[in-house]
């Protein structure tokens, strides 16, 4: 009892969440070279076609049609810890492979196909443990600020990592670039391997804590809350209204077969009156956003005549815009509620985009630059709102598999927006796809829009475990 009245630590004097902030941190910045670096390769070094290059962004997303719903059913069954490193290493493994081609001679655009599916499969394993992983050593209520956090890192990231990544890549070649992302992934490793989770250190559940597995089972009902102040739940929106939305034959044990609990996550999310309008929000706009971004490399470089070190520098400038929304999310949902934040963000990121296919030659950066600045920013306030919303909502034992199928209703669309993309730019050329990618995404925000998300205050702070078993 004592516990729950004591005051909260400042995550900084967090030593778990550090080294899992320090690996985050460390992996990103390495990312954003390769996200330079990569498409560079394709679009220019290799001379790849618009409709090759938009191939290579579904390749790399086509794992997450594959493979997420058995990862979500994995991820609650092994240590997550584990999987998480071996995810670091094996990416690590394949970027290793680029320059080691090119040095050959012998990379081509089916290398970076291949390199792209085999780490998009281990990004699958890797983002939903880590998902799972974040409530394991946070409490309910340090749950925001450990999203917000990460959210910092990861625009400070494109802050620095995209300007430094362009310029990386006109000093020392694509290819070789590609070796500092590797770099990251190993050290992010080590850093993920460091943390030691023992049973002092897992929330109190009644369960048995026997190491590090155990200290996951236990803490992973970790939910989130604001992390500026106390607030209470909204009207109409209890925890315990939600857990009505758990179907009856929600598996609760691992004695299920994994096609029952793959399905029990499925009619989960359809049935949650929060959670299914998300995912159409959500998934709506990567499926539109990805027709214009599977071909922006192409649009970049080519069409408007860009150079990587000018991109980077846009990237940098989404970094800044990523940034400020990290730093805002929390007091945007506390000040006019996290319904019209999630809402709000969706619409106003998704009209911003429209600046790209309007960017005149001369003016380019500046439109460009200006889209991913509020594009950054309204993505990273709608992500940590609806994200701390679904690890608020839904049940300790089903974290796993809620996520693991939020990804692939909501990142499975990118690989079919990026393969309708490639196959429109053949057609109707790279500027006329960029406009029909950023037009549709408008419409986003209507499946939000039209549910009982936007009424919604706060995010709940009761716990849904126990509103399931009351």
């Amino acid at each position: 009892m004592a516990a729950s009245i004591a005051p909260r630590r400042s995550l900084f004097r967090h030593p778990n969440y550090l080294k899992l902030w320090t690996a985050a941190t460390v992996s990103l910045f390495g990312t954003q070279v390769s996200q330079i670096a990569i498409p560079f390769i394709a679009a220019v070094v290799l001379k790849a076609s618009a409709g090759e290059v938009g191939l290579l962004t579904t390749i790399e997303f086509l794992p997450f049609i594959l493979f997420t719903l058995p990862a979500g059913v994995w991820v609650d069954r092994f240590p997550k810890r584990r999987i998480l490193v071996i995810g670091d290493l094996g990416r690590a493994l394949m970027l290793i492979s680029i320059p080691i081609a090119s040095v050959l001679g012998s990379l081509t655009i089916w290398q970076l196909y291949l390199v792209g599916f085999v780490n998009g499969a281990m990004t699958v394993f890797f983002d939903v443990a880590d998902q799972s992983f974040l409530p394991t050593i946070l409490q309910r209520d340090e749950l925001v600020e450990g999203n917000a956090k990460l959210q910092i890192s990861q625009s400070s990231a494109q802050i620095l990592g995209q300007p430094v990544g362009g310029g990386l890549v006109a000093l020392l070649t694509a290819p070789v670039a590609v070796l500092i992302d590797a770099a990251s992934y190993v050290g992010s490793a080590a850093l993920i391997l460091w943390i030691r989770l023992t049973s002092s250190g897992a929330r109190a559940t009644g369960r048995r804590s026997d190491g590090l597995e155990a200290a996951e089972a236990a803490a992973v009902e970790a939910t989130a809350a604001d992390a500026e102040a106390d607030v209470s739940p909204a009207a109409g929106a209890s925890v315990g209204g939600e857990a009505a939305a758990v179907p009856p034959a929600t598996p609760t044990g691992d004695g299920d077969g994994m096609r029952s609990q793959i399905m029990a996550g499925l009619r989960y999310i359809g049935h949650h009156r929060f959670l299914a309008n998300i995912a159409a929000s959500t998934a709506t706009s990567n499926l539109f956003s990805q027709i214009a971004f599977a071909i922006m490399p192409v649009y970049l470089y080519r069409t408007l005549g860009l150079s990587p070190t000018t991109v980077g520098a846009i990237g940098g400038i989404g970094g800044a815009g990523v940034l400020i929304g990290a730093l805002i999310a929390s007091r945007a949902a506390a000040s006019l509620g996290v319904g019209r934040v999630i809402v709000g963000s969706l619409l106003i990121g998704a009209v911003s985009f429209l600046l790209i296919p309007l960017a005149p030659p001369e003016l380019a950066f500046w439109f460009v630059a200006t889209a991913f600045f509020v594009g950054g920013l309204t993505g990273v306030v709608y992500n940590v709102n609806q994200v701390s919303l679904r690890q608020a909502i839904t049940p300790e034992h089903f974290l796993g598999r809620m996520n693991a199928t939020m990804r692939f209703l909501v990142w499975g669309t990118i690989p079919i927006g990026s393969l309708i993309g490639a196959g429109l730019s053949e057609v109707i050329g790279v500027h006329t796809t960029i406009w029909v990618g950023a037009s549709l995404g408008v419409l986003s925000f209507v499946p939000v829009f039209l549910s009982p998300v936007r009424s919604l205050r706060t995010i709940p702070t009761d716990d849904p475990d126990a509103a399931v078993a009351a």
